[in-house]
C-alpha cells in the first residue's frame, strides 16, 4: 500500500514552500517580472491556446456586453501581446501564475481538467532566434528546478532524493524516433527520460520523417523548429514525466508556414496573428512550467490530485481510495 512521505498539513506546507521558491528564482535567473493575466479571453481575438486544435474552451455569455468568453487554455499569445503593451526591452520577461480548464483532458495520475502553471515570456533579439539561444534557456530553467529540488529538501530531509542528474540531455524528436522506431512517442520519451533522468525534446510538432508528429502544437506560437518539452524521469510511476513546453515564437515566416501546414491559412487574418506577421510584436521565447507537476515530482506523490483540487471520474476515486492515494 502507498504511504504518501508527508502528511495532508505537511503537503499544503511543502507545496507553498516550493512555489514561492521557485517563482522567485526563476524570475531572478530569466529577469522576469510578475504580472496580472486574464482568466478568459474573448475568441474573435486570437489570443486563446488552440492546443491540437480539437480542445473544446469552456465558454459563456456575459450579460451587460452579450459577448461571449472562453476560459484560456494558457496565455501562449497572450504574453507576447502583453510584453508589447507594457513596454518590455529584449533581455527583459514576464510571469504570470496561469489557471486553466481544459474540459477534454483524459484524466490520469499526471492530468487533470485543472491547469496551474508558471507562465513566462522574454523579448529576444533577432540574433537570438537559434538553437544555441534555446538551449540555453532550456540549461538555466534545469538549474532552477535543480535547485528547488535541494531547496526543499533541506525543509523536509524526509523527501532528500538523487532523481534528477545535474545536467539535461538534449534530444531531437527525429533522433528519438530513428532510436526507437517500434515504440510510440510517449514510449520513446519514457525510454530516454529512464536512460538520461533529465531530458528537452526538440523539434515538436512538425512532421517526421516517418510523416508523423512526434506530438501536437498549435502552429501560431511555437516555431516547430526551435521549440521541445522539459521532461524528467518519474521513477514512482516508471515514466516520462512533462514539466514544461517552451520554445522560441514564431516570427512572420513560420507563422505563415505553419499555418499553411496545418490547414489553416485564414487564422492570419486575426488581430494577435496579423500583429506577428507585420512585426509589430516583439520576438520572444517564452513557455508554460506546471506548478502541479513541480509539486508531484518533488513531493514524490503518487497523482497529481494529492497537490491540486480537482474533479475527478468515480473510477480513479474509487482506484485512489484502494491504493491509499488521498486526493484534495
Amino acid at each position: 500500500m502507498y504511504k504518501p512521505k508527508l502528511n495532508l498539513q505537511e503537503t499544503e506546507l511543502a507545496i507553498k514552500a516550493l512555489k514561492d521558491h521557485f517563482e522567485s528564482t526563476l524570475a531572478a535567473k530569466l529577469n522576469l517580472t510578475r504580472v496580472s493575466a486574464p482568466l478568459f479571453v474573448l475568441p474573435e481575438t486570437g489570443l486563446n491556446d488552440n492546443l491540437n486544435g480539437t480542445e473544446r474552451p469552456v465558454a459563456f455569455d456575459i450579460k451587460e456586453t452579450g459577448q461571449t468568453a472562453e476560459i484560456v487554455h494558457s496565455l501562449a499569445k497572450w504574453k507576447r501581446h502583453a510584453l508589447k503593451r507594457y513596454g518590455f526591452m529584449p533581455g527583459e520577461g514576464l510571469y504570470t501564475d496561469m489557471n486553466a480548464i481544459r474540459r477534454d483532458e483524459i484524466c490520469d495520475n499526471l492530468h487533470s481538467i485543472y491547469v496551474d502553471q508558471y507562465d513566462w515570456e522574454m523579448i529576444i533579439t533577432p540574433e537570438q532566434r537559434n538553437e544555441e539561444f534555446l538551449k540555453k534557456t532550456v540549461r538555466d530553467i534545469y538549474e532552477v528546478i535543480h535547485n528547488a529540488q535541494r531547496y526543499l529538501e533541506k525543509l523536509f530531509p524526509v523527501l532528500k532524493t538523487d532523481a534528477l542528474p545535474q545536467e539535461i540531455t538534449f534530444i531531437s524528436s527525429q533522433e528519438l524516433e530513428d532510436e526507437y522506431p517500434a515504440l510510440s512517442a510517449k514510449q520513446r520519451e519514457t525510454a530516454a527520460a529512464k536512460k538520461y533522468g533529465a531530458i528537452f525534446v526538440t523539434g515538436i510538432g512538425g512532421k517526421l520523417r516517418s510523416g508523423k508528429v512526434h506530438d501536437g502544437r498549435a502552429p501560431d506560437y511555437d516555431d516547430w523548429s526551435l521549440n521541445g518539452d522539459i521532461i524528467l524521469y518519474y521513477a514512482p510511476l516508471d515514466t516520462a514525466f512533462e514539466i514544461s513546453s517552451m520554445g522560441i515564437r514564431v516570427d512572420a515566416e513560420a507563422m505563415r508556414r505553419q499555418l499553411l501546414a496545418s490547414g489553416f491559412p485564414e487564422r492570419a487574418c486575426l488581430p494577435y496573428h496579423s500583429r506577428v506577421i507585420s512585426g509589430e510584436l516583439p520576438l520572444t521565447i517564452g513557455g508554460g512550467i506546471g506548478q502541479s507537476r513541480l509539486c508531484m515530482f518533488f513531493l514524490q506523490k503518487m497523482h497529481i490530485g494529492e497537490v491540486q483540487a480537482s474533479i475527478w471520474p468515480e473510477y480513479i476515486q474509487r482506484q485512489c481510495e484502494e491504493n491509499g492515494i488521498i486526493l484534495l
